[in-house]
């Protein structure tokens, strides 16, 4: 008789339940538009999967009292920003998927970001944003962070 045959190995956290659904695929980015790759990539691995998309963009607060009562923390995406969270959103639901968007302010952003992934918890995270709009020592960080807190299978464009 096999013995590995015989042992059931759950992770540990993992729950006994039968529900096998898929935990969907989150596309992230902080405050700049998104990668073109990764929104064609989450997309597609979200209908491949039969999950949800998430699409989240965690920008930072201003750290002003005076900003927040004078309402400027809630200003509109500019035009290329808010087209960018609304492609993926479209792309998504015309080809079926259920569509969740998030919009995280937070003074911490990078933070912030890892939370969501661990709060939504994805099957996948696509970092997706643009990277010739974002800072490269503000990418690197956010990667490494990523990298290092997250369990989460996660997929960066090149």
């Amino acid at each position: 008789m096999d013995v590995l045959g015989a042992l059931q190995v759950h992770p540990p956290g993992a729950a006994d339940s039968t529900d096998q659904s898929p935990r969907g695929v989150m596309l992230a980015t902080l405050g700049v538009p998104f990668d073109h790759n990764a929104v064609v990539f989450a997309v597609e691995t979200a209908v491949a999967t039969g999950g949800r998309l998430i699409v989240a963009n965690v920008v930072e607060r201003p750290p002003l009292p005076l900003s927040t009562m004078l309402g400027y923390e809630d200003l509109p995406d500019p035009p290329a920003m808010a087209e960018s969270l609304v492609e993926p959103v479209r792309l998504a639901r015309s080809l079926g998927v259920e569509v969740t968007r998030l919009r995280v302010k937070s003074m911490h952003p990078i933070p912030a970001l890892i939370e969501t992934v661990i709060e939504q918890n994805p099957g996948l995270l696509v970092f997706g944003p643009d990277r010739r709009r974002m800072n490269r020592l503000r990418y690197r960080r956010a990667v490494r962070a990523i990298r290092a807190k997250l369990a989460t299978l996660v997929w960066m464009p090149e």
